[in-house]
């Protein structure tokens, strides 16, 4: 590891005064860095270690995701079906008085139209607008920058394009974290009912009118992933936290474990929010019963990296030769996976403007519009924050070359992910992660070159 590599994450650390921070790199499957630095614990000056445990929030969506598409491939999960085929406790809904059906395939993409946190469904209408036209505004501006650099000939945008990530990182950093976030300041963010079921949880929820018509806009929804959830535990016949167990099991995640408070968890990190006045207190109790999928387990740098290389492993299996039958199956299957990072219409995503929500991903396509111009690689990747916690897992997928790939030993997964862990609310870190994968990276075709 570099010491430009090492800069990026303690500057955000730094700058954002994050109490403890863990950083994860894996590049073509093998662990490369596993760090922590600060405190897991800063009253009792217990340092942060590759070990150490924290909420890993929203990245929830995306081992529930594992489930759903295990279901699916098994045929005991439809993704078009009702969701009521499976949970008949969840109402039918009507929207603008015309009957509406949910299903699995809009959950997973924000489509469903359930609610988020915010219950004011006027005050969530005039955001979107507001946004929208800040997206056109925005959409606008870049079009004509574009069309002025091409009267001026090919110019490299690149300089451009990390000046304006460095100012948009900046005036995130800048911003104390922890405070002004305004989805924290949702009162259901904060609830303190432990829910004994994924069923129960729904009385949060399920009486709520939709928001919008189910397929025709994007709501990023915790609660989608609730009822989600509940899917999943009727299509497996399993209770969901056994079944998403199991897979942690088999993915050999054995640190990824439910944010439980009662229970013993070791190498558990304490959280952290700032105050009105500034100063750094210890986060307020909740109890995340109520969102184990969309936002309720715990895990170390290590575990998930080990969750990305699965997937990465399987999205890439079925292009590598598989000589003698030396190389053993994905986890999923090359075409699911596939289809997890294919980008939905109609959806966005709020950490990375490059990209498009999929399946509980988001995901970049690759794409160059002019000669010596930027170009844009391929990527997944899922930012979350939770109370007194933040976290990105980013999976850069290796651009191989169909004619290259050659016999054993070359084999899957060929690529660079990244993770990062904090235990303090509101920190951006998609942008830092996706410069530490871009110099391993380059590191990584400079080795290659030599």
């Amino acid at each position: 590891m570099s010491a430009k590599q090492n800069e990026g994450v303690v500057a955000a650390q730094d700058e954002a005064g994050i109490p403890g921070i863990l950083v994860g790199v894996s590049v073509d499957g093998k662990e490369v860095w596993s760090e922590g630095l600060g405190y897991a614990d800063v009253e009792n000056r217990v340092v942060c270690k590759p070990e150490t445990v924290m909420r890993i929030a929203s990245i929830s969506k995306c081992l529930t995701m594992m489930a759903v598409a295990k279901l699916w491939e098994e045929g005991k999960l439809d993704l078009d079906a009702p969701v009521q085929k499976y949970v008949p406790e969840f109402p039918e809904k009507v929207y603008e008085g015309e009957k509406v059906t949910i299903t699995t395939r809009q959950l997973v993409s924000h489509l469903s139209g359930i609610r988020h946190y915010e219950k004011d469904i006027t005050k969530v209408k005039e955001e979107k607008e507001k946004a929208n036209r800040a997206l056109k505004l925005t959409k606008s501006h870049q079009d004509k920058e574009e069309k002025a650099k091409e009267g001026k000939g090919t110019e490299n945008t690149g300089c451009v394009k990390q000046k304006k990530e460095h100012d948009s990182e900046m005036k995130s950093r800048n911003s104390k974290p922890g405070r002004n976030d305004k989805e924290f300041e949702q009162e259901e963010y904060y609830l303190k009912e432990k829910f004994e079921s994924v069923i129960e949880s729904l009385k949060i929820f399920k009486n709520d009118p939709l928001f919008f018509k189910p397929g025709s806009q994007f709501l990023y929804s915790t609660y989608g992933f609730t009822l989600l959830s509940a899917v999943v535990e009727r299509a497996s016949g399993q209770k969901f936290t056994d079944y998403m167990l199991k897979i942690f099991r088999d993915l050999d995640m054995l640190s990824t474990v439910l944010d439980d408070n009662e229970a013993m968890i070791y190498n558990r990190a304490r959280c952290y929010i700032y105050n009105k006045k500034g100063r750094l207190v210890n986060a307020p109790y909740v109890d995340n019963s109520y969102k184990w999928a969309g936002g309720g387990f715990l895990s170390s740098v290590g575990d998930l990296l080990k969750f990305g290389n699965a997937l990465l492993y399987s999205y890439q299996a079925g292009q590598f030769k598989n000589k003698n039958g030396k190389l053993l199956p994905g986890y999923l299957k090359p075409s699911t996976v596939a289809m997890m990072w294919t980008p939905v219409p109609k959806t966005e995503v709020s950490w990375d403007r490059d990209g498009k929500y999929a399946m509980a991903w988001a995901v970049v396509e690759k794409n160059q519009q002019c000669g010596c111009c930027r170009q844009q690689r391929h990527y997944a990747s899922h930012t979350g924050g939770a109370v007194g916690a933040s976290s990105v897992l980013l999976i850069l997928p290796e651009e191989l070359d169909p004619e290259a790939v050659g016999p054993w030993p070359v084999a899957p997964p060929r690529g660079v992910i990244v993770t990062i862990i904090c235990n303090m609310q509101s920190v951006s870190l998609n942008s830092t992660a996706l410069k530490i994968a871009r110099e391993f990276d380059r590191e990584k075709q400079a080795q290659c070159v030599g």
